[in-house]
């Protein structure tokens, strides 16, 4: 070919795959029919897509905040309030559960996240029903709860759960953060932040703290980062 000149790509009728390339320059062309498709226009994979099951707005915000902290994931997460059975028994058997029936329900890879919030006295209770605990009576009754009992002391647990898809058996990543329950101090809109008190806090609770303290050390930011290694681990391979 003429120096300097350059190759272009002379596509088929539609659009489709190129038929040849052609060149030239000074009066002079010619071409090369291509047998295979050039490197440079073969469709690129597709990056998995997993769906994170909640309505939780301000749930979704904190964990869209966690894993966009860190090296790039090798997947694309979205998000929808898939209507999902509630479950009782051991944290980790309601967050299998919920994973297999939300990977159903999305025919596609699906996340779940199963919350506990654990009293000591109260030998784990309220556990994995804290969220209809806290319905009924509200933060400050969770803390009134512990009232005849000298011990304090609860751990909250984060579940999240990975399926790459319907029949799949899902893959648990599991997260706790320890601390006490107190009377609530801070911003009461975001579940039962107000009454714990993490060890790691510096004597604010949840919902006292900056969220970039608090993702730092929270229960779900544990679970989230050993989620995260074993994404990125796996090249994005669910």
């Amino acid at each position: 070919s003429a120096a300097g000149s350059m190759p272009a790509i002379v596509w088929e009728a539609g659009g489709g795959r190129p038929a040849s390339l052609e060149w030239g320059g000074e009066g002079r062309r010619a071409e090369m029919r291509l047998p295979f498709t050039p490197r440079a226009a073969m469709p690129s994979t597709p990056r998995p897509r997993v769906t994170f099951v909640t309505g939780n707005k301000r749930k979704l915000e904190e964990v869209v905040a966690i894993l966009a902290a860190g090296a790039p994931l090798p997947v694309d997460f979205a998000s929808s309030p898939v209507d999902l059975p509630e479950l009782q028994g051991d944290p980790r058997e309601i967050a299998v559960a919920k994973c297999r029936a939300a990977a159903d329900a999305l025919g596609g890879p699906a996340v779940v996240e199963d919350t506990s919030l654990c009293f000591t006295a109260l030998g784990g209770l309220p556990g994995p029903y804290v969220k209809w605990f806290l319905k009924a009576v509200g933060p400050g009754g969770l803390e009134r709860m512990l009232a005849g009992f000298e011990d304090k002391s609860a751990t909250a647990l984060c579940i999240f759960a990975l399926s790459p898809g319907p029949g799949a058996d899902p893959t648990l990543f599991v997260g706790e953060t320890d601390g006490a329950i107190v009377p609530p101090r801070g911003p009461t809109d975001f579940g039962w932040d107000p009454v714990f008190e993490p060890g790691e806090g510096g004597g604010k609770t949840y919902a006292e703290m900056e969220k970039k303290d608090k993702n730092a050390i929270s229960h779900r930011y544990r679970a989230l980062a050993k989620l995260r290694a074993h994404l990125i681990e796996r090249g994005g391979e669910l």
